[in-house]
């Protein structure tokens, strides 16, 4: 095709060029087809073409808009089996995908150009189309810029950094400062860009096809966490249903995916938006079911993510009006419950750690009604005091801390366990200023520091036993380190 095609006739300061001069649509329509050719073709054309060809006549936008969906249907990554499987040989492909997109990436770079350039100037008759343009193409340069962004099989070294260019690029063009803004909107201004760029992944996010192009995922749950409150709640019937298709997922990888993009939700969107048509209890049913998973990944961001659901969904229960003298199990009870149940016969130190770690909150979660799970969680308490979980001691360092809430909150259950109580906290003190593991110093220290502020707790709801028996200890004990602690248990008030 010949680029002076797109020229314009006349020279400087003559009159524009007679009707016969091809329409936008038509110079649009050859710029399409110069495609088959290749990305470099129509660079070619949009170089030599000036901004107003672009935006000239009515349909020039709507044209727009599809050159840009066929040129980022040209970098797409290779697709998948509708099952998400990769037929061998993928390599090339990749490569191949990751050098047409360095291709394209200049392509809409230059067209971007062209539209700011048509924009400026004041002498061009296309430029109140301008917006309308941008609008059309925005979103799909959006989709392409981020599917080429970060490391992944179809993208190189080279690939991203243009991605990176193009995407700062399509910012400054549509007047924002981030891609925050550039998806939500400015602050009572125009709306943002997100509900477009939701519209082109929509046919890609079912339940039939979004495994086919590897990179809707990603794009998708990228792209999700810039969009915050109160933005992301109008949004709400767009972005639930794909984060839990992705969470329902047999790969681990989906799965954490899928439960991160539902935390997000659950962070910025209205409670009450959560709670219409009980969507909050699906999101509460798809999370408690990863809880038998034994995936730590998996098990600690579903356990996070219920930790701010919970609150919503007691909430929803109050102004509901249940009524009577004793409050009813909660879903924070079904939950505790259940991972109570998974530590006890837990001997992965991953899963260990998860679990000590994230044990604290649900303990301050149901404060007094901790008390519901006494018998079983002092049964996990005393197992995870036993044993080691290696240099940083994060699950016992974790029981430790939920011991201390369970004192707090339950400390007129307390008097009745403290010999089995105190036993395993003198034992811990012993084992961890005797062991001559790799421990580091500032863990030790910790250790000992939470063990005693245990003991302490344990005295006040006991009204001074502890320090009764531990007058014998302190006199018969050698070890300075062991000594200093149970002096601190005597000495406090």
């Amino acid at each position: 095709m010949d680029a002076g095609g797109l020229r314009p006739e006349g020279g400087p300061g003559q009159p524009p060029p007679p009707p016969s001069v091809p329409s936008a649509e038509q110079v649009l329509l050859q710029a399409r087809l110069s495609l088959s050719d290749g990305p470099g073709a129509l660079r070619e054309l949009l170089e030599a073409a000036d901004p107003r060809w672009l935006l000239l006549g009515p349909g020039s936008p709507a044209a727009l808009g599809e050159l840009a969906a066929a040129l980022g249907e040209s970098a797409a990554p290779p697709g998948r089996e509708q099952d998400g499987s990769e037929p061998p040989g993928r390599d090339r492909e990749h490569a191949a995908a990751a050098e047409r997109a360095q291709q394209v990436g200049a392509v809409f770079a230059l067209l971007l150009k062209k539209l700011e350039d048509a924009g400026r100037s004041q002498e061009c008759p296309g430029a109140p189309a301008v917006g309308p343009a941008l609008r059309r193409v925005l979103a799909h340069i959006y989709v392409f810029a981020v599917t080429h962004l970060e490391e992944r099989p179809w993208t190189t070294e080279r690939s991203r950094a243009v991605a990176r260019e193009l995407l700062e690029m399509l910012v400054r063009a549509a007047g924002c400062v981030s891609v925050a803004e550039f998806l939500r909107g400015k602050d009572g201004d125009e709306e943002g860009r997100f509900g477009a760029v939701m519209g082109l992944l929509k046919q890609e996010l079912t339940k039939d096809t979004w495994k086919r192009n590897p990179a809707t995922k990603h794009v998708f749950c990228w792209t999700l966490p810039h969009v915050t409150r109160p933005w992301l709640g109008p949004h709400l019937e767009r972005v639930l249903p794909p984060s839990l298709l992705i969470s329902d997922d047999f790969q681990e990888e989906n799965k954490v995916l899928g439960v991160q993009c539902l935390h997000h939700i659950v962070l910025n969107v209205p409670g009450a938006d959560l709670c219409q048509f009980n969507r909050a209890q699906v999101v509460f049913h798809a999370l408690y079911n990863h809880l038998y998973s034994r995936e730590a990944p998996l098990i600690q961001a579903v356990l996070l993510c219920l930790l701010d659901l919970l609150p919503i969904l007691e909430r929803s229960q109050r102004h509901q009006g249940h009524q009577g003298q004793v409050r009813p199990r909660s879903q924070c009870d079904e939950v505790l419950q259940l991972v109570l149940t998974h530590m006890e016969g837990e001997h992965r130190l991953a899963l260990r750690r998860v679990y000590g770690g994230i044990l604290p909150a649900f303990v301050r979660r149901l404060g007094i009604l901790v008390v519901r799970h006494l018998k079983r969680l002092e049964r996990v308490i005393l197992g995870y005091l036993e044993v080691s979980d290696g240099p940083e001691e994060e699950a016992r360092l974790g029981i430790l801390e939920t011991l201390q809430c369970t004192i707090e909150h339950a400390w007129p259950r307390m008097p009745c366990r403290l010999p089995v109580l105190l036993k395993a906290l003198l034992r811990l003190i012993w084992d961890v200023h005797t062991d001559p593991g790799p421990t580091p110093e500032p863990v030790r220290a910790a250790l000992l520091q939470r063990a005693t502020q245990c003991l302490i707790l344990l005295d006040h709801c006991s009204r001074g036993q502890v320090k009764v028996l531990l007058e014998g200890v302190y006199s018969s004990c050698e070890e300075n380190r062991v000594r200093e602690c149970i002096r601190k248990v005597q000495e406090s008030t």
